[in-house]
Order: C-alpha cells, then sequence, then structure tokens
C-alpha cells in the first residue's frame, strides 16, 4: 500500500487523493445526463418506447420510466437500474395506449433516487401532464418562489417539475399557449417531450443545447403513420423509424389526432448545441445536429493527428470511447491501428468493493493490455477526453507494464477547464486537471512521453467539416467546458433546490 502515497505533491494539490485510491470509481468520465422517447399513434406504443430507450441506455443507466396514454387513462411505471430489468413483458403489459413517452435517467446532481425517476406526471386544471427532460435549468430561484405563492406543490426535487408546474398556472388560455409561455419562463438546457391524454408535445430549449430529433414510421395499408420522437436518432433505427428532421431551438411541436403543428416560442436567441455530444456522449451512429457523429469522431482524430502527430509503432484507443478517433487518427497518419486494449463490458461497479484498495485495480478489471501487440512498440494512445488525470495515468502505467517503449497520449478534444451547468455531470473547477495544471503538468502527473490536445479550432473544424458534395452543416456550438465562456447567466441550482437532482 505504501506506494499508492507516491505521487508529487507539486502536482497533485488541487486533486484529491482519494480519486487515486477510489477503484469503485475508475473511471473518471463525463457522464451524460438523460435520453428522452416519445411515440404516437401506434397500438404498441408502450413497447416501441422500450426499444428506443435501449438504444439510448448510454445516456443514462441510474432509472427509467415509461407513461402511456389511451385517450382517456395515462399509466406509468417507472424504477431504479437499466432499461431491460424494469420493463419485461409483464410490466409493459400495464402499459397500453397508442401514446407513450418515456426516460432514462443520469441524476447530474443531488439524489438518485426513485422519487426523481421521470416522467413525472401532474393533475392539474389543464388535465393530466407528463413531462421526460433531458438537460438543466439555470433560473429555479424565482420561478419556484412564485409558483409555492400561488398554491403549488412541487411532489419532487427536479428542476423538470419546475417546468410542469408553470404550465398548470399558466394565464394562457390553450394548453399548446401555456406551453410555450412556461417555455419563455426558464432558461438553461432543455430538450423535452410531454404527453396529455391524447396528445403529444416536443421542445428544445432556444440555445439547442441538447440534441432531439423527429422521425416517422409509415403507417401499413394506409393507416396513419406513427410519430417518434427520441434523443438521438440510434433510437430511430431499432423502430424502422426514418428520421425527418431536428426538433428546431426555440421550436415546439404538437402532435395530435389533427396531425403535426409546429410554433417558436423564441426565435431570435443564438444556438449553441452541446459540442460534446459530438465528443464523447452521443453514439456514433447517431445523426446529431444535422450532422454523423461518426463523421465529427474520424475527422477529430484526423486532425489531431495533423497538430501533433509523432513517430510511432501502434495507434491504441482507449476503449470504447476512443475508437473512432483513432481510427482517423491511423488513417490520417499511415501508423497501424490495432486493438491493444480490451474492455470487459461485464464488470459493474458493485463488483468491485470499496475496501480493495490495490493501486489499479479498477481499471485492470475494465482493461487488460494485449502483450503481444505492445511490447517493444511505441504507442500513441488516443482517448476522448481528460477530466482528473487518475484514469489516464493508470491506463498509461499499464501499458507501460505491458512492455511498451514510449506512450503518447493524443486527446480527440480541448483541455476541459470549467464545469457544466446544462445537464453534464462535470466535477467542480478544482477537480478538472486541466483548470489547474499545464499541459506539461499534466503530461508529467500521467507518466506519458507526450500529451496533446485537439485545439478548439480543430474540433469545431472537425464537426462543421463537410464532405464533397454534402449538405452544408452550420451549427453554432456551446465550448463553455473548453473555454469558460458560457451562453446563459447561470446559477448553481443546489443553492436554489436542495438536494436537487436535475436531469
Amino acid at each position: 500500500m505504501e506506494d499508492l502515497k507516491i505521487l508529487n505533491p507539486a502536482l497533485d494539490s488541487d486533486l484529491d487523493i482519494e480519486d487515486e485510491l477510489d477503484d469503485n470509481n475508475p473511471f473518471d468520465k463525463l457522464r451524460e445526463e438523460c435520453g428522452v422517447m416519445a411515440i404516437y399513434n401506434h397500438s404498441d406504443a408502450a413497447r416501441l418506447t422500450y426499444w428506443g430507450l435501449y438504444s439510448l441506455q448510454h445516456r443514462g443507466q441510474e432509472s427509467a420510466g415509461i407513461a402511456s396514454a389511451d385517450g382517456t387513462e395515462v399509466n406509468d411505471i417507472k424504477g431504479m437500474g437499466l432499461v431491460s430489468e424494469i420493463f419485461t413483458d409483464d410490466v409493459l403489459a400495464k402499459l397500453p395506449g397508442h401514446i407513450a413517452i418515456g426516460h432514462t435517467r443520469y441524476s447530474t446532481t443531488g439524489d438518485s433516487a426513485l422519487l426523481n425517476a421521470q416522467p413525472i406526471s401532474v393533475e392539474s386544471t389543464r388535465g393530466l401532464i407528463a413531462i421526460a427532460h433531458n438537460g438543466n435549468l439555470v433560473n429555479l430561484g424565482n420561478s419556484k418562489a412564485r409558483l409555492e405563492r400561488d398554491g403549488a406543490v412541487f411532489q419532487t426535487t427536479s428542476d423538470s417539475e419546475i417546468i410542469i408546474q408553470l404550465i398548470a398556472h399558466s394565464k394562457e388560455t390553450t394548453l399548446v399557449d401555456c406551453i410555450a409561455d412556461a417555455l419563455t419562463q426558464v432558461d438553461g438546457a432543455f430538450s423535452i417531450v410531454m404527453m396529455t391524454r391524447n396528445r403529444i408535445f416536443a421542445a428544445r430549449d432556444p440555445h439547442g443545447f441538447r440534441p432531439l430529433s423527429m422521425g416517422r414510421i409509415p403507417g401499413v395499408d394506409g393507416a396513419p403513420d406513427t410519430f417518434v420522437f427520441a434523443s438521438e436518432t440510434c433510437a430511430f433505427d431499432l423502430l424502422h423509424a426514418k428520421y425527418e428532421r431536428d426538433v428546431e431551438p426555440g421550436e415546439l411541436i404538437m402532435v395530435s389526432e389533427d396531425g403535426v403543428t409546429s410554433r417558436y416560442f423564441d426565435r431570435h436567441t443564438k444556438q449553441a448545441s452541446c459540442v460534446f455530444e459530438h465528443v464523447y456522449f452521443a453514439r456514433p451512429d447517431s445523426k446529431i445536429y444535422g450532422r454523423w457523429v461518426q463523421q465529427s469522431r474520424e475527422e477529430m482524430g484526423r486532425t489531431l493527428s495533423r497538430e501533433s502527430g509523432v513517430p510511432a509503432d501502434l495507434i491504441v484507443p482507449v476503449p470504447d470511447s476512443g475508437v473512432t478517433a483513432a481510427i482517423g487518427y491511423a488513417a490520417e497518419s499511415g501508423i497501424p491501428f490495432n486493438l491493444g486494449l480490451i474492455r470487459n463490458h461485464y464488470v459493474g461497479r458493485t463488483f468491485i468493493q470499496p475496501e480493495q484498495r490495490v493501486r489499479d485495480f479498477g481499471v485492470r478489471m475494465k482493461l487488460n493490455p494485449v502483450r503481444s501487440l505492445l511490447e517493444g512498440k511505441r504507442v500513441i494512445l488516443i482517448d476522448d477526453s481528460i477530466i482528473r488525470g487518475t484514469t489516464s495515468r493508470k491506463i498509461v502505467r499499464m501499458v507501460r507494464a505491458a512492455g511498451a517503449t514510449e506512450v503518447h497520449l493524443r486527446i480527440s478534444c480541448p483541455p476541459t477547464i470549467s464545469p457544466c451547468f446544462y445537464g453534464v455531470d462535470t466535477p467542480s473547477k478544482k477537480d478538472l486537471i486541466a483548470a489547474n495544471k499545464t499541459v506539461e503538468e499534466i503530461c508529467t502527473y500521467i507518466e506519458a512521453d507526450s500529451l496533446a490536445y485537439l485545439s478548439l479550432d480543430g474540433l469545431v473544424h472537425s464537426c462543421t467539416a463537410e464532405k464533397p458534395g454534402a449538405t452544408p452543416v452550420h451549427n453554432t456550438f456551446c465550448t463553455a467546458c473548453y473555454t469558460g465562456d458560457y451562453p446563459t447567466q447561470w446559477v448553481d441550482v443546489a443553492d436554489i433546490l436542495p438536494a436537487t437532482t436535475t436531469v
């Protein structure tokens, strides 16, 4: 145990030594916030929602829920754990109806409790409204206090309920006007799907922080089409739904028996879509903000190779998130690509007990080096980010122990220097290694032969560069985690809602 304490005080003054010891949480990655799903006009809407949530499981693994309606009654079932664990055939049979919404959740702050699992339903003078929300609100204080003065009783500690209470207390006449009115009163990130007994609504915040797409399943033998909304287009594939378009920033879409209608509650706010969706969160087989994630990540690798190439014998991705960028890096550099680290996908966090204080044990449980590939080689490791640095150091040590003569780490995004307030579970600034150390100091800390990050210009280029003949993609991204320049005035929701669990 003694060599667990061999740390350089000059390098570790801002890092918690428990991070180095804590093998119960060995991967210091950012966590995505949530995934949402909605189905309109299908005889087995809850099952289709389940399939969609299954495809969105990577966006949250703590809890999941589905609400369905048949025109008169609404049923909802929520639980802690994975989608497949909660929604068995017997459970899905309890969710009849032709419309449904669903949610898979990772709490970004506060409690991970069933109380805050979604969808959240409120019975009001507007009728029953259920909501599933992906994002984080940042101006909760005044709204919550005013609603409580007006008699609102909050059922949860989730910021998502603010939206539904604002709808219930709106003075507008129609429900769609009430929703639009409520959405103009909140700031921050929200991609939401909502449901009444006979309608589906979908909306994105005016900045367009989080993705939300609309698809369609053609009706059979002249039957009406089924409409689908999902956080990522990969959810459409399992349903054989065709991607139609994104829900636009500041847009509210309603689907009812009269068809699809759209209105904008804000068309003047500058777009600021989260660029980290392309770096890490979204699946490579999804189209996010009108662009394939696979294309962006391969270009990140190519650009990274052009910016910071180094002589080497082998390109090795840190699985799984570094694979696509590593393919691009290898293609651009001409250096062979191979899977020199093998990931065990069947090890859960609960399997690793806190008392197992053996250095690097947690990472070795999940990753194993292929000695026959690494031994005697100059290796370039490709990863998507460095957050605290503890995992990167363990991986570099592992590859070197497997016989690599040199280990160079390349990161397919810029240094993460600021926390996110828009629905991403980010450590505080004091725990972000790049906020407290130079690249050279980080390189020394992780014990690599060299370290380089993708430039901010290189990242934006990678997420917008067009293939010959492609439709131009014009995106304005939020890059606050790399620059500290936030597109909204933010507040810490923990100061407003104690033990808040946001989504």
